[in-house]
C-alpha cells in the first residue's frame, strides 16, 4: 500500500510539472511566435519574488520526499515485503542518488533565477537535464534487467524509453531553443511519464488491475513489493500485451491534452500573423479614396 501511495504522489508531481510547462510554453509562443525561446523555468505572473518561483519550491519538496522514500525502503529489514537484498539495497541507493542530482540541478536553477550567484544560461540547464534523464534511462533499464517480475520489468523498460525521449528532447532544446515542437514534446513526455507511473502503481498493487492469471509475490524471499508472477506463459504474454495497449492509450490521452490545450489557448489568447504582409484596413482605404476624389474636384 505504501508503494501505491508513493507512486500516486510521484505521478501527481510529474503530471503537474508537465501540464505547467505545457501551459506556459504555449502561452509564450502565442504571445510572440518569432521571438519564442524555450526556457527550463517559467515564473508565475506574480509581483512577489517568492510566489514567482513557487513551483520550484514545490519541486524541491517533492524531490526531498522521493529521496527520503528511496532511502527508507532500502533500509527496511523485512525481506518478505520490501525484498531487502543487496540488489534491492543498491538499486534503491542508485535511485536516491539520481534524485539527489535532480535536486541539485533544481537548486541551481532556483539560484540562477533569484540571485547572481549561479548565472547559467537556459541551454546549460537543458544540457544538464538531458544528461540526467539519460542517466535515468540507464537506471530504469538496469532495474528492469534485475527484476524477478516480468510485469515490473516491462513497466521499468517503458519508463526507461520515455526517459530516453525526454533526454533527446532536452538535447535538441540545448542547441535549438526556438524549436517550439520540441518544447511541447518535452512537456508531453513528462506528462506521459506521470501517467505511466500511475499505471504502474495500479497494475502492480491493486488487485482489480492485476491481469487474470497473475498474482502478487508477497510470501517468498525473492519477491519484492509490487512484484507479480504469472502462472502460465500465455497469461504472461497476455499481461504484457495489455501493458502495450495501455501505453498506446496513454500516448493518445497525452496527444489529446496537447491538442485541446493549444486550441483553447489559441482561441483565448489569439495568434499573431507570421510574415511581412498585412492586409490594409478597409477604413483607411476608404478615407484615401475620398481624399483623392476631393483633390480631383479642386484641380478641375
Amino acid at each position: 500500500m505504501g508503494t501505491l501511495i508513493y507512486q500516486i504522489f510521484s505521478s501527481s508531481a510529474l503530471l503537474s510539472l508537465g501540464l505547467y510547462h505545457l501551459y506556459f510554453t504555449i502561452l509564450t509562443f502565442l504571445k510572440s511566435p518569432p521571438s519564442f525561446s524555450a526556457r527550463p523555468h517559467h515564473p508565475l505572473p506574480s509581483s512577489s519574488s517568492r510566489l514567482k518561483h513557487l513551483h520550484l519550491y514545490l519541486l524541491l519538496l517533492c524531490l526531498l520526499i522521493a529521496i527520503s522514500h528511496q532511502i527508507l525502503i532500502s533500509s527496511d529489514s523485512d525481506p518478505l515485503i520490501k525484498g531487502h537484498t543487496p540488489v534491492h539495497l543498491f538499486s534503491s541507493f542508485q535511485s536516491a542518488a539520481l534524485l539527489f542530482f535532480f535536486f541539485l540541478v533544481s537548486v541551481a536553477l532556483l539560484l540562477s533565477e533569484t540571485t547572481t550567484l549561479f548565472p547559467l544560461p537556459p541551454d546549460a540547464f537543458f544540457a544538464l537535464g538531458s544528461a540526467l534523464f539519460l542517466l535515468q534511462y540507464f537506471v530504469s533499464s538496469s532495474a528492469a534487467s534485475v527484476q524477478t517480475s516480468d510485469l515490473q520489468a516491462k513497466c521499468d523498460s517503458v519508463s526507461a524509453q520515455i526517459s530516453a525521449v525526454v533526454a533527446f528532447l532536452c538535447s535538441i532544446l540545448a542547441f535549438q531553443p526556438k524549436f517550439f515542437i520540441a518544447d511541447v514534446g518535452l512537456a508531453a513526455a513528462i506528462c506521459l511519464q506521470g501517467l505511466w507511473v500511475l499505471q504502474t502503481g495500479l497494475y502492480l498493487n491493486v488487485e482489480a488491475f492485476i491481469p487474470q492469471g497473475c498474482h502478487r509475490l508477497l510470501d517468498v524471499v525473492s519477491g519484492v513489493e509490487s512484484s507479480t508472477e504469472c502462472d502460465l506463459e500465455e497469461s504472461r504474454l497476455r499481461a504484457v500485451a495489455i501493458l502495450d495497449l495501455l501505453f498506446v492509450v496513454h500516448v493518445t490521452i497525452v496527444v489529446l491534452i496537447v491538442m485541446v490545450t493549444y486550441a483553447v489557448m489559441a482561441r483565448t489568447n489569439g495568434t499573431r500573423r507570421l510574415g511581412s504582409y498585412e492586409a490594409l484596413p478597409t477604413i483607411a482605404s476608404d478615407s484615401n479614396l475620398i481624399q483623392m476624389k476631393a483633390l480631383t474636384g479642386t484641380q478641375a
